[in-house]
């Protein structure tokens, strides 16, 4: 009875102790504060309106053609124009968001081992306890330090 007891007492110390080595960061709140995300998102919806204008346009040369042949010709490149500027469009979309989460991720690594923390995790997965060290990584992202 007395190991059970030592064992319970050991295992709740070492819980305590890698539980102070955790800490978190709302990943919302660091993208929104991160000026080259802030860009890309920029770039990426100028890009998305570019795509809806060009489908406005081909919409009004569309409606002025006059014979059904035209029409047909037309809808038949229109298609393969917009095919692949939408998968350009998207490989830019998964380009940018690779590149914030790399720098991120570069960013809260480095904080970690200023902190001298375990692991670092997304605030949503802590319940009780933990460092929140959100507000170190936007810092770091804003020096470029990492």
């Amino acid at each position: 009875m007395k190991k059970i007891t030592l064992l319970a007492l050991a295992l709740v110390i070492g819980l305590k102790v890698s539980a102070a080595g955790v800490g978190y960061i709302d990943y919302q709140k660091v993208q929104e504060n991160f000026s080259f995300a802030i860009q890309a998102v920029k770039e990426v919806d100028a890009k998305g309106l570019e795509l809806q204008q060009y489908m406005v346009d081909k919409e009004k040369q569309y409606k002025a053609l006059d014979t059904p042949l035209k029409k047909k010709n037309f809808e038949e490149n229109t298609t393969r124009e917009f095919k692949a500027k939408e998968e350009a469009f998207a490989k830019l979309k998964m380009a940018k968001e690779e590149q914030i989460y790399n720098k991120i991720q570069a960013a809260t690594k480095a904080v970690m081992v200023e902190q001298k923390l375990d692991s670092i995790l997304d605030n949503r997965v802590i319940f009780v306890g933990g460092l929140d060290v959100t507000d170190l990584v936007i810092q770091k992202l804003k020096t470029g330090k990492f």
